[in-house]
C-alpha cells in the first residue's frame, strides 16, 4: 500500500508506463546485415518509422535529437520516427539494422510517452536476436541503402502490404524480438525527467484528443477545457512540459500524419490536406515545406509516388 504522495505518484507512473508498453504494437519493415563505406552519407532524413542499429565493426556518425552519436562496435543505437537526422561514414562499418512502425491504442507515439536513451551497450544475446530476426524474415533486407529510395514507399509499410504468408508463430516471434531490442533503450523510472512523468499523466487526455481529431479543427480553448484550465495558463503549462506551444504541436502532428498518408496511399494532396484538418492546399504546402524542407508535390515526386 502506498503511504505518501511520492509513492503514489511513482506507483501511478509505473502503472501508466506498464499499460503503455502492454498496448504497443511493433511492425517490422526492414532488417538486414550490411557493410557500408563512404557512400553511407545522407542529410535531412525524416522518416515515419524508427530505426535501430547494432554495430559489428568499424565506426560512423549519426546526428539527431541535437546530439552527435559516434557509432561503435558492441553498441545499439535508436532513431525515433519523425526525427530529423543525418548519417556519415568516413571509412567502413558493418552493422545489423532494422526499421519498424509502432502503434499504440491512444495513437500517441511511444516516444512521446516514455523516456528513451539513444545509445546503449548491447547485451550478448542481441547479436543472436538480430540473426534470428533475419532468419525468420529473409526478404526484409534493403536493396538500396539510400533513404530517399526506401524510406517512403507505400509498398514497404506493413499496413499497406498484402497478406503475409508468414506463419503466425513467426509474426509473434518477430514482434517479441523487436520489443526486446527496443526495451534496451527505455530509461528506468528514476532516470526519467519530471517532464516525461507529467506528459504521461497530466497531458495524456489532451495528446490523445489531438491525435484522434487531426482531421478536424482543434482549438487551444478545447484543449484547455479538457484540462479544466484557463487558455493562457494551459498554453504556458503545455509549453513548459512539452517544449512547444499547443498550436505548433498540433501543426507538427498534422504534418506527420500527412507524411504517412502521402507514403502509404495514392490520395491526392488536396484530400490529404483535408484529412489532416487543413482545407487550404496552399497553406498546407507551406506548412509541409516548413516541417520537411520541401513542398509536398516535390516530396511525393522524389519518393516515386506521383
Amino acid at each position: 500500500m502506498c503511504t505518501n504522495w511520492l509513492e503514489k505518484s511513482l506507483y501511478g507512473l509505473r502503472k501508466t508506463n506498464m499499460e503503455t508498453i502492454q498496448r504497443i504494437h511493433l511492425s517490422l519493415l526492414h532488417a538486414g546485415r550490411i557493410r557500408v563505406g563512404t557512400n553511407w552519407k545522407f542529410d535531412q532524413v525524416i522518416s515515419p518509422f524508427a530505426r535501430l542499429y547494432l554495430i559489428i565493426e568499424g565506426e560512423a556518425m549519426v546526428y539527431h535529437q541535437q546530439q552527435t552519436f559516434l557509432l561503435k562496435p558492441g553498441f545499439l543505437y535508436l532513431i525515433p520516427s519523425f526525427t530529423l537526422s543525418r548519417y556519415r561514414c568516413e571509412t567502413e562499418m558493418e552493422q545489423y539494422y532494422l526499421t519498424f512502425l509502432e502503434d499504440t491504442s491512444t495513437g500517441i507515439s511511444i516516444f512521446n510517452q516514455l523516456a528513451f536513451c539513444y545509445e546503449t551497450a548491447a547485451f550478448p544475446v542481441d547479436g543472436p536476436l538480430f540473426s534470428r530476426l533475419l532468419d525468420i524474415n529473409p526478404d526484409a533486407s534493403l536493396r538500396n541503402i539510400d533513404p530517399k529510395v526506401y524510406d517512403n514507399r507505400a509498398n514497404l509499410l506493413s499496413f499497406n502490404q498484402p497478406f503475409s504468408p508468414k506463419p503466425d508463430a513467426r509474426l509473434l516471434e518477430t514482434e517479441a524480438i523487436l520489443t526486446q531490442l527496443l526495451s534496451r533503450f527505455i530509461l528506468p523510472d528514476q532516470q526519467r525527467s519530471a517532464g516525461h512523468s507529467r506528459i504521461t499523466n497530466q497531458y495524456r487526455t489532451v495528446l490523445t484528443y489531438i491525435n484522434t481529431h487531426l482531421h478536424e479543427k482543434i482549438t487551444v480553448g478545447e484543449l484547455a477545457a479538457l484540462q479544466g484550465m484557463h487558455v493562457d495558463y494551459f498554453s504556458r503549462q503545455f509549453q513548459a512540459v512539452l517544449g512547444v506551444r499547443p498550436v505548433d504541436y498540433i501543426i507538427n502532428k498534422r504534418m506527420e500524419r500527412a507524411q504517412v498518408l502521402m507514403t502509404t496511399s495514392g490520395l491526392t494532396l488536396q484530400v490529404i490536406a483535408e484529412q489532416v484538418g487543413i482545407s487550404d492546399i496552399y497553406y498546407f504546402s507551406r506548412l509541409f515545406k516548413r516541417r520537411f524542407g520541401m513542398p509536398p508535390a516535390r516530396y511525393r515526386k522524389q519518393t516515386g509516388l506521383v
